[in-house]
């Protein structure tokens, strides 16, 4: 019996002693947490640079401009995956172009509501660059949203957790505005929802842009600080910008 048991002690041995060379040394644990600060680490960053963009007066506003464009760009650089991985790709996209539709259907309605309430203007001058400049800015912001912060979330969160935050963050961005914090932080869940599912940013920019267009064209620019955002929105004057005018004088006058 003993016999038997001190061969059945060093077979124990012997597998546990198998066992604990078959496993990784504690220390290749450190490398996952050191990429995990990084995350965060360019997080912060970046998006620090942008609220300093947001709240900080001119002149310096430009110079943070400069700086966080920059710095984003950089960092994106270092880490590129290629132009498929950031979602500019044909794979999905008739799929996932319902969003486009789902877009198209809601900037009918609230064209018609402000036909309804009298509330749907033009600017004056009517120019088609200042709605192609909006539909860039959709773009880049998309592009933000997906390819920079909500990749990095990723590798710090669950993916319902990731999308949620990234949501929060595109929303807060959007401060202190009462409209589009809201509709922000909705877009922005869904957003990330839909590139999680589908991996291609096009027909998110393109949403983006008509709702973006369509919500400039509907609301009265008092009401919503002409789609203004952190000291923007608190310095607003509607005596500063450019007059609207109803569509349907628009539409008649030269």
């Amino acid at each position: 019996m003993n016999l038997l048991s001190h061969r059945f002690s060093r077979a124990s041995i012997s597998v546990c002693m198998e066992q604990a060379i078959a496993l990784p040394p504690v220390r290749d644990e450190v490398p996952l947490k050191r990429s995990q600060r990084r995350e965060i680490v360019e997080i912060a960053l970046a998006y620090g640079l942008i609220l300093l963009v947001i709240w900080t007066p001119p002149p310096m506003q430009k110079v943070f401009w400069y700086t966080a464009a920059t710095v984003i760009t950089v960092l994106m650089a270092l880490r590129f995956e290629g132009w498929k991985t950031a979602g500019l790709r044909w794979t999905n996209l008739l799929r996932s172009s319902w969003v486009v539709v789902a877009a198209l259907a809601v900037a009918a309605a609230i064209l018609m509501a402000g036909v309804r309430f009298h509330t749907l203007h033009l600017p004056r001058p009517f120019v088609v660059d200042r709605y192609a400049g909006y539909a860039l800015w959709a773009c880049a912001q998309q592009f933000l949203l997906q390819g920079f912060f909500l990749s990095r979330i990723l590798r710090v969160m669950k993916p319902g957790q990731a999308v949620l935050a990234a949501a929060v963050l595109f929303a807060a961005a959007h401060l202190p505005n009462p409209l589009l914090v809201p509709l922000t932080l909705l877009w922005g869940f869904t957003a990330c929802l839909h590139f999680l599912r589908y991996r291609n940013l096009i027909p998110l920019a393109v949403s983006h842009a008509i709702l973006g267009i369509v919500l400039t064209m509907t609301l009265p620019g008092p009401a919503n600080h002409s789609m203004r955002v952190g000291l923007g929105y608190l310095r607003f004057s509607s005596a500063a910008t450019h007059p609207a005018v109803p569509v349907s004088r628009a539409l008649t006058q030269p």
